[in-house]
Order: C-alpha cells, then structure tokens, then sequence
C-alpha cells in the first residue's frame, strides 16, 4: 500500500516504478496506459494518483550541475531541496527563495506552484528556467525560458509528461538572521500590514484563530542589519526559540534569536535533520491580490469560531507575481492564507467550504496540492489561463495518459 506523507491519500497505482536511467523512463512513458509522477507525497490530495503507473524518480543518477558563465544549475527531478541547497551554498550561491519544508522535492514543488516566502520573491518555479521533458509518446523535449510552451510546462501538474531535470537560476550565496516576535494584535496587523510584511526578505503571520491576535511573527532579514525593536507594531520580541504550532517544541525549527546563518538554513521554518511532525495534518491553502489581504483577513476573521477548531496553525505570507500560467500567483502579487488541520477530513470539508465562499469576492486562487472544495468551473475562473492550459495538455497528450480523476475536470473546465 502507497500512501502520501499525511496517510490521508492511498494511492490507486497497480504498481510504483522506479527508473534508473532516463532511457527507462522514456520508456516506461512510451509503454503506460496511464501513470503519474510520485514526487515526495507532500501534497494532500489526489493530484498525484493514478490507477496505471505511479512513477518515482528517487532512483535517477543525482545531478546538481553548476554553470557559472550562466548563474545556472541543473538538477535531476529526483532531488529535493534539501540535497541540493547546502552544495549550492559550498560553491558560493543561492537560489533566491524556499520553501518552510527543505524535505520536499524540487520537480514537485515547482509543478504545483509552491512558494516560499517574500514581497519581493516569486514562487520557486519562478527560479525555473529550463526543464527536461518527457512527453506521453516518451519523446524527450527540452523547454526553456523564451519557448513558447515554458509558461504552461514549468507549473505543469504533472500533466504535460514527466519532469527529469529543471534548470534554475541563481544568486550570490547570502546569510539571514531570523528573529520572532510574539502576540502581534489582530488590529495592529491590519494597520500595519504592508510594514509589517517589507520588513524582511520572509516574513510570516501565524495564528490560531483563537483570538484577535496572530500568535508570532517570524522575520527573516538578510544578515547585518539594524537589530531588532524589542517592541514592534505592539508584538514583544521573543525571549527563545519558537515554533509556530502551539505546544510543540522548537528543536525541529531553524535557528531564531538573531543568530546569523546561511540563506538555506534560514528561510525554511524546519531544519533538514528533522522530521517536522508525523504527517498528524492536512493542509489547505488560498492566494488572493496582495492588495487585497485586509479585506481578505477580515473576512477570515468572521469565520473564527469554525476554523479554530480543527486548526493547528494558520500562516499567512506573501509572494511576489510571475508569468506562469497556473501559479497562484500568476499576474499579481499575492498573499497566501495558509491553515494547517487536524487530520480530520469529513471535520474540516465543511470549513473549507465557508472559507472559499468568504475569500470569492477576492478571486482566491486554491493550492493545487492541498485541500479544497471548489468546483472545476470556479477553479477556471481564478486561474485565467487555464483553457491554454488545457490545450497544451490536449496536444502533448492527446489520449489523456496523464489524466486522473483530480486532472480531468480542470482540464475540460
């Protein structure tokens, strides 16, 4: 039995291959009926599943290979963050953004518009800029940056073919200090929200809902700057090392309190050596303009009473807008309203429901990985190139090998 990370999803796959050349995975793409692509089972829905084959990619040969003349690396699809970043660091670069999960891999990420953090800072598919493709017929394609098929491919959803190799763009390595604060006011965060959200490369809101305050806020500044206000925006700087579900211990987080570290051992809220819960959680995520955030948190804010209780955490972050045609935030700047649950899924469907009829006036964008209700013909009314989307999908695989039963109505939406 294949489950995700959560165990909220068993997957349906007759059978998990797992190629170790990309020769057999051109073949294994030829020969299927129907499959997927298996990245680290982070998502919390069934976009991964497959009643043909289920494809991992753990077992390709590891390639991170640095081109200095472009500022560019190459990575097998296989890889996660995790394995990848702390060699970039060594040779003196950086990516420009990461996720709160170093665990996670880089292909699936980047095909599901996962983020990271930051006003100034785009998705992590927005480092993309070239991509090796396998097609359904098992051709193998490369697309980069300039192409005309690159905006629909690099937040592909697996439904384009199967990713083997991402290119993405770099930056000199760089060192942050991450600092909390705690009890922000609810009103407070209102008022001051665009200071509060420049005031560092990352930032995050979390709260609990419980009450008219957000819990912490984690800062992430590039290292050296002016130390911190012990009093700021009427939040108290924290006294230790936090982490933001409430009675968890921090050891498994990223180190706080100032402490100088490198940009892959910061901008994550959890460290790699650590397993940051058990998978006791499902996850749900919504974006809507960043110009839009108050009204949007006020409208939250008049669900409390449904949402605290099935909730661990909500955090709320912002990213800044790209050109990729099924991002979150495609065309706009956005902020994020994220909200991790108990693992109660006939509990928390119902919330979800009441949270997307609040945040509609907004055009919320769902997370493509993550839990949520709305139907297809909504979905295709927030993510305005989906139609394209879907004709691309239509030409690269026109028997819809790469279909499953979450795929097929967004892509005849």
């Amino acid at each position: 039995m294949i489950t995700n990370w959560a165990g909220n999803v068993t997957f349906s796959a007759r059978r998990l291959r797992r190629p170790t050349s990309i020769a057999e995975v051109r073949e294994l793409v030829a020969d299927a009926d129907k499959l997927r692509v298996l990245g680290s089972g982070h998502s919390f829905n069934t976009i991964a599943d497959t009643t043909g084959d289920l494809i991992s990619l753990a077992d390709l040969p590891p390639v991170v290979s640095l081109d200095e003349r472009r500022g560019t690396v190459t990575v097998s699809a296989g890889l996660r963050y995790g394995e990848v970043v702390p060699q970039l660091h060594a040779a003196g670069y950086a990516l420009h953004n990461l996720g709160s999960l170093p665990h996670i891999s880089i292909a699936g990420a980047c095909a599901t518009g996962t983020h990271g953090s930051g006003v100034g800072n785009g998705t992590l598919a927005s480092a993309v800029v070239a991509l090796d493709l396998v097609t359904a017929d098992g051709d193998l394609r490369t697309i980069s940056h300039g192409d005309e098929l690159f905006p629909a491919a690099v937040v592909g959803l697996g439904a384009l073919g199967v990713v083997t190799s991402l290119t993405l763009a770099l930056r000199p390595t760089f060192d942050v200090a991450q600092y909390v604060y705690d009890d922000l006011p609810y009103a407070a965060a209102l008022d001051g929200f665009d200071a509060i959200m420049t005031s560092g490369y990352s930032v995050s809101l979390f709260t609990d809902w419980a009450g008219p305050r957000f819990n912490q806020v984690w800062v992430k500044r590039l290292a050296g700057g002016e130390p911190p206000q012990e009093h700021w925006h009427g939040a108290t700087l924290a006294d230790g090392p936090r982490h933001p579900v409430p009675g968890m211990s921090a050891e498994h987080c990223t180190a706080q309190m100032g402490v100088p570290g490198p940009w892959h051992a910061r901008l994550p809220h959890f460290r790699l050596e650590f397993t940051p819960s058990s998978g006791e959680e499902l996850q749900s995520e919504y974006f809507v303009p960043r110009d839009q955030a108050v009204p949007g948190l006020a409208a939250l804010d008049g669900l409390r009473d449904r949402i605290a209780p099935v909730l661990q955490i909500s955090e709320v972050r912002t990213i800044a807008a790209d050109d990729l045609w099924l991002s979150p935030s495609y065309g706009r700047d956005t902020v994020a309203f994220h909200f991790t649950w108990v693992k109660d899924t006939e509990a928390v469907l119902p919330v979800l429901e009441e949270i997307e009829a609040a945040l509609a006036p907004f055009g919320a964008r769902p997370h493509w990985g993550k839990l949520f209700t709305m139907p297809a013909e909504v979905v295709a009314t927030r993510y305005p190139r989906l139609a394209d989307f879907a004709s691309v999908a239509t030409h690269l695989d026109p028997t819809a090998k790469l279909h499953n039963p979450f795929l097929t109505p967004y892509l005849q939406a």
